[in-house]
Formats: C-alpha cells, sequence, structure tokens
C-alpha cells in the first residue's frame, strides 16, 4: 500500500462520523476519488451517500460501497452538577466504556471527556459480577456544574471513540473505527488500481451511510443506481484470538486475505468471479458461510428493485465494536486490488441469472 492510500486510510478512521452525521468522512472520500473522476460525476444524495461514477465503454453497472458510519453516542441529558448522559448510537457494549477517553462533538469544536464509573473499590459483589447498564453511566468533563457544562457542549451532540491509528507490528494496526472506514477505503481504492485503464464496467464507489442502524444508506443509493452487480465491502469477525468460537464463525485469520462470504445473499455467478480476480492476481482469499443474511449493505443491495447480482467482500477484524479494533493493510490493499480486476472481468455481456 502507497503513502498516499495508508494518508486516506487514517484520515478516514480518524474523522468522526457515527450515523447520521458522517460529513467529516465523506469528505474525505469526496476528495479522494475526484483524483480518478470528473468532479461532476461525484454527488452526494439527500441522506449523504456520495457516489462517485467512473465511467465505462459499455452499459453494465458495478456498484462497490462500504460504509461510512462508525458507532458512537449522543448526549441526551445533563446532570445539575454537569455530568453527561448517553445513548448509544449503533451497536455499543456498555462493558467497554467505562473510563475510555471520548470525543464530544460540539459546534465544530471538541470537549474532551472521560466515561465514567463508580470504582471498583466502591461497589458490591453483586455490580462487580454484572456488566454495566448504559444508563449508570456517565461521561466527565470536568465541569463545575451544569451551567458550565452547557457552555461547552448540549443534548444531541455526538460522541466518538479518542481517534487515532497505531502501527502495531507490520501491516497489523488498531484504529476505533476499522468498521467501516475499511469498505469505504477499498471503494476509493480500487478507483485509484482502475486509473487511466479503458473497460466496459461502469463503476460506482459508493461511501453510504447509516449502515449500523438499518444498512439505509445502501438501499438509497442502490436505488439511485440501480446497478447489474453489486458488491458490498465491510469488515468480518477474525477469529484467530482467544475465546472465539470456530465452530459457530468459522476460521478466519489476519493477513491471509479479504474474506468472500457464500449463501443466499450472494449471486453464485459473482462469486465464481470474484473467486477468478484473485486468482489473475494471486491473492489468497478466506471464506465465509453466510447461510442466512449478511448483516451488511449486501443484504439491501441485493433486493433493490427487480433484484440486484450481489456479492460481499470482507476484511478481518479483531474486537469489533470497540475503540481499538485490528485489521491488517495488507488485507484491505489486497481486496482493492482483487475488486479492481473483479471490475475489469465484467462486460456487457456478464450473465448472472442463475443456470436451471
Amino acid at each position: 500500500m502507497n503513502k498516499d492510500l495508508k494518508k486516506l486510510f487514517r484520515d478516514l478512521v480518524e474523522a468522526p462520523s457515527p450515523s447520521g452525521f458522517e460529513q467529516p468522512a465523506q469528505k474525505i472520500f469526496a476528495d479522494f476519488v475526484r483524483k480518478y473522476v470528473p468532479a461532476e460525476d461525484v454527488n452526494t444524495d439527500v441522506h449523504g451517500n456520495v457516489i462517485a461514477l467512473r465511467k465505462g465503454k459499455g452499459n453494465i453497472r458495478l456498484m462497490i460501497s462500504g460504509h461510512a458510519d462508525e458507532i458512537g453516542l449522543m448526549v441526551t441529558y445533563i446532570d445539575d452538577n454537569g455530568y453527561l448522559y448517553f445513548a448509544p448510537i449503533g451497536g455499543v457494549d456498555p462493558a467497554i466504556l467505562p473510563g475510555i477517553r471520548v470525543d464530544i462533538h460540539h459546534e465544530g469544536k471538541v470537549v474532551r471527556g472521560v466515561v465514567g464509573r463508580k470504582a471498583i473499590h466502591m461497589m458490591t459483589s453483586d455490580e462487580m459480577s454484572k456488566a454495566p447498564k448504559i444508563e449508570n453511566l456517565w461521561i466527565d468533563i470536568a465541569a463545575k456544574n451544569k451551567k458550565d457544562a452547557q457552555k461547552r457542549v448540549a443534548i444531541g451532540d455526538v460522541i466518538t471513540f479518542s481517534a487515532g491509528m497505531e502501527i502495531l507490528n507490520g501491516d497489523i494496526i488498531t484504529t476505533k473505527a476499522s468498521d467501516n472506514k475499511a469498505g469505504v477505503f477499498v471503494a476509493a481504492a480500487t478507483l485509484h488500481y482502475l486509473d487511466k485503464e479503458k473497460i466496459d464496467a461502469n463503476v460506482y464507489a459508493v461511501s453510504s451511510v447509516q449502515e449500523e442502524i438499518g444498512l439505509r444508506g445502501a438501499k438509497t443509493s442502490a436505488y439511485g443506481i440501480d446497478p447489474h452487480v453489486g458488491i458490498a465491502v465491510d469488515v468480518t469477525f477474525a477469529t484467530d484470538y482467544p475465546d472465539t468460537d470456530k465452530k459457530k464463525f468459522g476460521e478466519v485469520f489476519l493477513e491471509k486475505g479479504p474474506v468472500l462470504a457464500i449463501g443466499a445473499n450472494i449471486n453464485s455467478k459473482v462469486l465464481t468471479m470474484l473467486k477468478q480476480a484473485a486468482k489473475n492476481k494471486k491473492i489468497d482469499v478466506q471464506f465465509d458461510a453466510a447461510p442466512r443474511a449478511t448483516g451488511t449493505d449486501a443484504n439491501a443491495i441485493q433486493i433493490n428493485r427487480s433484484g440486484v447480482a450481489t456479492g460481499l467482500v470482507s476484511i478481518p477484524n479483531r474486537y469489533m465494536h470497540t475503540p481499538s479494533e485490528i485489521i491488517s493493510l495488507k488485507d484491505l490493499d489486497e481486496a482493492a486490488v482483487l475488486l479492481a480486476e473483479f471490475a475489469r472481468l465484467l462486460n456487457d455481456s456478464s450473465d448472472f441469472i442463475p443456470s436451471i
């Protein structure tokens, strides 16, 4: 992965973009893809999806979608002593929150805070044995009282885990929001790897919104694009760390390549072409058995209009929905190389109707 792509990923994961408030990440995506497509072919819709069209020689439309939203919190109440109470945006585990540092985003400024909970020395044995409830946690911004707090924050302010990306070892990094800035990165990097090539497919690189609260952006952007083929790019559970149930979640490792989903959500001919693309580029891939809905944008894309031939490419991710998710930049880059090759294989004669 070159330095420009590494910068893109760092900028994406450090941008605050909880569901419904994705604009900081969307601006980064839009600025990057304008290097590869004309400015008039980068558009934003009413929901905030950003769609970049790289025109091809043919008529076939390929949609590659990653969602820009991350999990977060929202201020719901400020008590008389200036402590903030909050509700989750997306799937937040209350057990990971006590003691972490957070950023409250207020009128273009960042207010730092710490999620508070009673110290362990003060807890009863019953309290120690149970995970905290989110309504029993608060955020401390060192306010003197409610009036002082209201000078700096307000009801409805969004809250994100503290930004940052750190290299742990080689290509393995930790961030607050690989889910799913990874998918946004791949959609953008695919255009990078197709730069100046002439291919048949019209490639729509999409940074969608509000996936964490119901796949909303994928639904509306897919309706507008009306793709023949749609590939969702997301993260999936790595199972290469302790206490993961491989019998339930399969065997998925960091640094062993992107993951291709197999199941009802996936068009079999799209899967075959993804395998061929991986073979062409000598990329190792892993597989995820998904007999039901995948819980990703692939669900929304597949059932758009009269149906879309859909695939799902995922990046192995440890500790999903925590402030310290871990992925491999190698897996990430290979996913973009794979999808660029997939785009090259498409033409107006490509047929995704199941054989009978």
